[in-house]
C-alpha cells in the first residue's frame, strides 16, 4: 500500500480538496441563497387560497425544469461567456461557482416546494385566518414547520454539488476532480485516481450523516 501511494503529491491533493470544498462552500450559499426564496414562490403562485398567479407559477415552473433539464457538462460549456463576465475567468474555482449554482439553485428550489407541501395545510390556514401576512405566513409557519425537509434538501444538494465540481474539472474547474482528470486519467496515473475517488466518497459521506443527524435533530424538537 505504502509503494502504491509513494508517487503521490499530497502537496496537489491537499490543494485540490481545499479547492473542492471551497467550490463547496460558495456555491451551496448561494445556491440556498436563491432556490430558497424561489421554492417559496413557486409554493405560494401554486396555491389557490395563498399568492395564486398560475401564470406566474407556470413560467417560473418552466424555467425551473429548463434549467434542470439541461446536463451540467453541457451548462458548463454554454455558460463560459457569462462565467467570464461574472468572474473574469471561466477556469479555477471562480469560474466554477456561477455554472455551480446556475445547476443546482433550480434544483434546490424544486426540493424547497415538496418540503412546503408537506406542511399541514391546516396550520397554514390557521395562520391565514389569523390575519397573517405572507411574510409572517412564510417566517412563522411554512419554514419552522418544513425545518426537517429542508435540512435534507441542503443535504443532497451538497451531495449533488461534490458530484458537480468533479464534472467541472473537465474545462480546469479546479479540486479533486480536476486533478484526477489531468493526473489520474490523462497521465494514467492509478494512485492518484484512486486517493481522489476516496476522498469524494468520504466528503459524501461526512455531507450525508451530518444533514441526517440534523433532520433528527430537528425532528424531536
Amino acid at each position: 500500500m505504502l509503494a502504491f501511494l509513494a508517487g503521490i503529491d499530497w502537496g496537489d491533493v491537499a490543494e485540490a480538496g481545499i479547492d473542492t470544498l471551497t467550490m463547496l462552500a460558495w456555491a451551496l450559499g448561494f445556491t440556498v441563497l436563491i432556490g430558497l426564496p424561489l421554492g417559496v414562490i413557486l409554493y405560494l403562485t401554486g396555491q389557490p387560497r395563498l399568492l395564486y398567479a398560475p401564470l406566474l407559477h407556470r413560467v417560473l415552473s418552466l424555467l425551473v425544469n429548463v434549467m434542470r433539464s439541461l446536463p451540467f457538462i453541457i451548462l458548463l460549456i454554454v455558460m463560459i461567456p457569462l462565467t467570464t463576465l461574472i468572474t473574469g475567468t471561466s477556469l479555477g474555482v471562480q469560474g466554477t461557482i456561477p455554472p455551480l449554482v446556475a445547476g443546482c439553485a433550480p434544483f434546490f428550489a424544486r426540493l424547497v416546494e415538496t418540503s412546503l407541501r408537506e406542511v399541514d395545510h391546516g396550520l397554514v390556514e390557521a395562520s391565514w385566518a389569523m390575519g397573517g401576512s405572507t411574510w409572517q405566513l412564510i417566517w412563522y409557519t411554512l419554514l419552522p414547520e418544513s425545518r426537517s425537509g429542508l435540512i435534507a434538501a441542503v443535504t443532497v444538494t451538497a451531495i449533488v454539488l461534490v458530484d458537480y465540481t468533479s464534472m467541472a474539472g473537465v474545462i480546469g474547474g479546479g479540486g479533486l476532480g480536476d486533478l484526477a482528470i489531468r493526473f489520474g486519467y490523462q497521465r494514467f496515473q492509478t494512485d492518484v485516481m484512486a486517493v481522489t475517488v476516496v476522498l469524494l466518497i468520504a466528503l459524501v459521506q461526512v455531507l450525508q450523516m451530518s444533514g441526517d443527524r440534523l433532520v433528527r435533530r430537528m425532528s424531536r424538537k
